[in-house]
């Protein structure tokens, strides 16, 4: 009977917990749990002809691929091997030369990447793939995992849980990107194809965002119809990835044109933090154009509603609810465009864009004049796919990648 117990090993902290006759859990600093073998095992001396014995330590995995009453096993099969001179960590090897699935590539790409998360989001990482991934992917091997496993993961809580979905449908990327890098796989995450296979996704439990294939037909169509600042603040929000509400409170003091910026103060943005816009050549053709409503030489509104005050929400929502979309949701259009179709864009350049808090040891990561500019190409880029100018990818040149 051994020392251990399945709530010693689940509370275990730091340390090397023996379960007897040489087999140990260890645990690391950081909460990692695995199992060691420490066994004698015989080796024929060729030169002797007799038998030699030697210590050697043998790892047995870890604990989430593992349990206790494995490890007891594993041990025990270890042991007998060794005792009748097989080598028993080459005889295990060859027993299993398989591909490695997709849950032991999950749980290797959280063990080389959680040093740089919060706790938070290590935890989270693993137990939402373990809910809503394992069951249908876990076991499949991770170079076969297709666009159609992605999907038929995700299809159960795609429209009814879209916000964790759309976490499952990038934590599952990453371990297929990290599989491709390691070598596992030949290709990296699939991305637009995939986003074929999904429908669209709900807005706020009401209304879903528009996917970013439509957007240049709907820009289209708002460019054809007749000029309003409703429709000039529509197009403005789309350009700029922007909330609608900061959009309805911006005024011209704000901007630098000449510089293509609008600097947002704190006091009109969610998270209460100021934040720079960048704009594209497009957004800043939008605001020559609003120039003409302006109700004054003040400092007043750009895009105001009747008597110059402040234009409501329902101004922008009619023109898109009709639809069954929302104003709000165009900032998920050009996320979901910006992952698939800028791939060059580091991840935080696209969070940054829409205003997102980057922690800080990302945004440290990064030159400031090379993430502005990183941003200055993302949302250029945008206004020419949103415009119907380009729907190419566009690569970053070499010196702002990475």
């Amino acid at each position: 009977m051994g020392k251990l117990t399945a709530l010693k090993v689940k509370h275990a902290k730091a340390g090397r917990y023996s379960d007897g006759a040489g087999l140990y859990l260890l645990v690391s600093d950081k909460g990692a749990k695995s199992w060691l073998l420490r066994v004698m095992a015989a080796r024929l001396n060729p030169d002797s002809g007799r038998m030699e014995w030697k210590r050697r330590d043998i790892g047995l995995g870890p604990l989430w691929d593992c349990t206790l009453e494995q490890a007891r096993e594993r041990a025990r099969e270890m042991r007998s091997l060794a005792r009748t001179g097989v080598d028993p960590v080459k005889a295990r090897e060859a027993r299993e030369e398989r591909p490695l699935t997709f849950k032991e590539a999950a749980h290797a790409c959280h063990d080389a990447k959680a040093p740089g998360w919060s706790e938070k989001h290590s935890s989270a990482f693993l137990s939402t793939l373990a809910i809503h991934a394992f069951p249908k992917i876990g076991s499949l091997p991770v170079g076969d995992v297709s666009e159609r496993d992605v999907a038929s993961a995700l299809s159960s809580i795609w429209t009814s849980k879209p916000a964790a979905a759309r976490k499952v449908r990038q934590r599952i990327g990453l371990v297929l990107d990290f599989a491709k890098a390691s070598g596992w796989r030949n290709t990296p995450a699939p991305r637009q194809s995939l986003s074929t296979l999904l429908s669209a996704q709900p807005e706020g439990g009401n209304f879903a965002s528009m996917p970013y294939a439509d957007v240049p037909d709907f820009v289209r169509g708002l460019e054809d119809a007749d000029e309003t600042l409703g429709r000039l603040g529509l197009l403005f929000t789309i350009y700029t990835g922007s909330r609608n509400g900061e959009v309805r409170s911006a005024r011209w003091s704000q901007f630098d044109l000449d510089a293509r910026l609008w600097n947002c103060p704190a006091s009109i943005m969610k998270e209460r933090a100021a934040h720079t816009v960048t704009l594209s050549p497009q957004a800043v053709e939008v605001l020559e154009r609003a120039r003409a409503w302006r109700v004054n030489a003040k400092d007043c509104l750009v895009f105001s509603g009747a008597g110059g005050r402040r234009m409501s929400d329902a101004t922008l929502s009619k023109l898109v609810r009709p639809l069954g979309y929302t104003v709000h949701g165009f900032r998920s259009s050009f996320r979901t465009w910006a992952a698939e179709r800028m791939p060059a864009i580091p991840e935080a350049v696209a969070e940054s864009a829409l205003a997102h808090k980057i922690p800080d040891a990302v945004a440290r990561a990064y030159n400031r004049a090379k993430f502005l500019e990183m941003r200055f190409t993302l949302l250029e880029a945008w206004g020419r796919y949103a415009s119907g100018a380009s729907g190419e990818v566009i690569q970053l040149p070499l010196g702002l990648r990475g």
